[in-house]
C-alpha cells in the first residue's frame, strides 16, 4: 500500500518512526513532511498530500502535527479525503471499522511513541464493516454524499 506522510515540526519524531515502521511492513511512504525541526507551516505539508490521497497517488495517509486537529481540519477540506484524528487503539479501530477513513491524523505533542505506533498499527490493519454490514456502508455513503455536494472534485 503507498502511503503519504506529512508533518511539520512538532511531528517530525514520531513521522520517521512511522515511516520506518510502515517501509518494514512492505508499504512505500511517499514523504511530505518537512524534515527539519524549524517552524514549519502545516498547510505546506498537509494539503499535498491530502491531494495524494484524493487522487489516488496514495492509498491513504498518515498526517503528523502537535495534537493532530490542525491536519484534520486541512485534509478534510480536500474532496475524497476523509480524515480522523486518534489518539488510543479503540478510537482507530472504530476510524477504519466504522468510518472507511482514509487519512489518520496523530498529535506527536500529545501522545507517546508507544501509543501512537499501537495507533498506526491499529489503524493499518483494520478492515471497513461495510464490505459486510449494510448500516456502515449507508452511513458512509451518506458522508460520500454530503462530500460530493459540498467540495469540487480534486483534479
Amino acid at each position: 500500500m503507498k502511503i503519504a506522510l506529512a508533518n511539520d515540526h512538532a511531528g517530525l519524531a514520531l513521522k520517521i518512526e512511522i515511516a520506518a515502521w510502515l517501509t518494514a511492513q512492505g508499504h512505500e511512504v511517499i514523504d511530505f513532511g518537512t524534515d527539519s525541526s524549524d517552524p514549519a507551516d502545516l498547510p505546506d505539508h498537509v494539503y499535498p498530500a491530502a491531494r495524494a490521497v484524493a487522487t489516488g497517488k496514495a492509498d491513504r495517509g498518515i498526517f503528523v502535527d502537535g495534537v493532530g486537529y490542525g491536519s484534520a481540519m486541512i485534509a478534510n477540506k480536500v474532496n475524497g479525503v476523509y480524515a480522523a484524528v486518534c489518539q488510543d487503539s479503540f478510537c482507530a479501530e472504530l476510524a477504519r471499522s466504522h468510518s472507511d477513513t482514509n487519512v489518520l491524523c496523530i498529535g506527536g505533542k500529545i501522545i507517546g511513541s508507544a501509543i501512537a505506533m499501537e495507533i498506526v498499527r491499529v489503524w493499518m490493519t483494520t478492515e471497513w464493516l461495510g464490505t459486510s454490514d449494510e448500516k456502515f456502508a449507508r452511513r458512509v455513503a451518506k458522508v460520500v454524499e454530503i462530500n460530493d455536494e459540498n467540495l469540487k472534485p480534486v483534479e
